[in-house]
């Protein structure tokens, strides 16, 4: 050796001490942020969800549970698989623990039975993030991304193949059956009567319950189609009494028939992992996806999500309203002064609903190409102008187009940070109402980073 020293390694020392978490991160990290939010939410209706009086083993602590699951949605790491992994592997997730070591079965079982709960902490860190000046409501901007479904879109079928499926699953049922008879009979005539009458061949009962399947998620097709059939009726109906209301008018007598029973499109399609999804094109890929459609109303202070909400359907026209109330209740009643949305949300009927709500509406009537010059409008505007025209004007005004121009800035990196840097492009459980708890889940744990970043601490307020 030449003499050279280096400091002292023995991975067999004992520590003299038991070690003190709080050595074990920087004061400043998202580990200690998070265990303090957690002690100033809300979280009586989980804790009031436990009997101790029943006995048995000690559940593991709540506090204890929504600081690793909060923390797990911040960092990227939601699988209740990679989580309980993280308390033995990652510090954050260690201290956050305490030493302590929830499965996976635990920590899944947890976020499914408290998911309502869970994601209702949504508005409780939104209003936090009101309190330090993130949210100002000045200009609020909407959009959607599809987020794919824990199913594949290759355990889809269509109602056309399901109808041509169950009639050849029905001949080889048949088939199977007659076979089974014959089979039956040669048996007894060769040893008698003697097996049970419940026995069924494996490839039989295979088909059988495919066939079930087929036939289930058939008619659930039809009774969805017939329940839009119904909506649309009811709409014609509400429209036809309206404009019979506006022109004074004696409502003609419209003779009772009997609706026909409406039948699915050949092409409608329903997946047998996922049952509430739905095959939707990705604005980004250009690619068909098995998919939700995820909406944000985002503030353009600090880009903090005001609203969140999941769809089932491809287009963004029925979001308006909904996103809108659903800000209002999340903010006591406050509303934006403008607001700015693509051309998928423009309709006359969210045009009227934000003007009866006094939010100045910038949403586009079409797309512009990259690059393309706009002429901003002149003289006055002409008095037959409909509500797209008076709109399309609007948003090239010079006003118009600082307002609008504020909108892909405002919502579309939010939607990069959670699917690019966060890694959330799946979501892990299945059904339109777990789906929309757990994108609330994705959406706080947003806003938990935006509270993060911004240095504030609730002592200030």
């Amino acid at each position: 050796m030449d003499g050279t020293r280096f400091q002292s390694y023995d991975i067999d020392q004992h520590l003299l001490l038991p070690p003190d978490l709080r050595e074990w991160l920087p004061e400043d990290h998202l580990a200690y942020f998070i265990q303090e939010l957690v002690g100033e939410l809300d979280l009586s209706e989980i804790y009031a969800s436990y009997d101790g009086s029943k006995g048995g083993r000690p559940a593991f602590s709540p506090r204890m549970m929504v600081s690793l699951l909060l923390y797990g949605y911040c960092v990227g790491v939601a699988s209740s698989r990679r989580i309980e992994k993280a308390t033995y592997e990652s510090v954050p997730f260690r201290v956050l623990a305490a030493g302590q070591h929830p499965d996976h079965d635990t920590i899944a079982e947890f976020r499914r039975r408290h998911l309502k709960a869970l994601s209702g902490l949504f508005v409780q860190v939104l209003l936090l993030c009101q309190k330090a000046g993130l949210v100002r409501l000045g200009h609020v901007a909407l959009d959607g991304t599809k987020v794919r479904a824990n199913a594949s879109k290759h355990k889809a079928m269509s109602y056309g193949r399901m109808e041509e499926k169950i009639a050849e699953l029905e001949s080889q049922v048949q088939e199977l059956l007659s076979k089974a008879e014959e089979v039956d009979a040669a048996e007894d005539a060769q040893h008698g009567k003697g097996r049970r009458g419940d026995e069924l061949p494996q490839e039989l009962r295979r088909r059988q319950e495919r066939l079930e399947t087929i036939r289930q998620a058939k008619a659930a097709l039809e009774a969805e189609a017939e329940a839009e059939a119904q909506r649309q009726r009811e709409e014609k109906e509400k429209q036809a009494e309206q404009k019979q209301a506006e022109s004074g008018a004696a409502a003609p007598r419209r003779p009772e028939v009997e609706p026909k029973p409406i039948q699915p499109k050949a092409k409608a399609q329903r997946n047998f992992t996922d049952p509430e999804s739905r095959i939707m094109r990705d604005g980004a890929t250009k690619s068909f996806e098995q998919a939700y459609n995820c909406q944000a109303a985002v503030d353009d202070k600090a880009q903090v999500i005001t609203a969140a909400a999941v769809t089932q359907q491809a287009n963004d026209k029925q979001q308006v309203e909904p996103l809108i109330e659903q800000l209002k209740t999340n903010l006591e009643g406050a509303k934006p002064k403008a607001l700015s949305a693509d051309a998928g949300y423009f309709s006359e009927s969210n045009v009227a609903y934000l003007e009866q709500e006094q939010i100045d509406a910038h949403l586009a009537v079409g797309r512009q190409k990259h690059g393309e010059q706009v002429s901003p409008p002149r003289g006055r505007i002409p008095s037959g102008a409909t509500v797209k025209n008076r709109m399309g004007r609007k948003l090239r005004t010079k006003k118009g187009r600082k307002i609008y121009g504020k909108r892909k800035g405002t919502v579309e990196p939010v939607f990069g940070q959670i699917k690019q840097a966060r890694g959330f492009r799946q979501f892990l459980l299945r059904g339109v109402e777990a789906v929309g708890g757990e994108w609330k889940l994705i959406c706080l744990t947003h806003n938990v980073l935006k509270l993060f970043r911004s240095g504030w601490h609730w002592q200030e307020a």
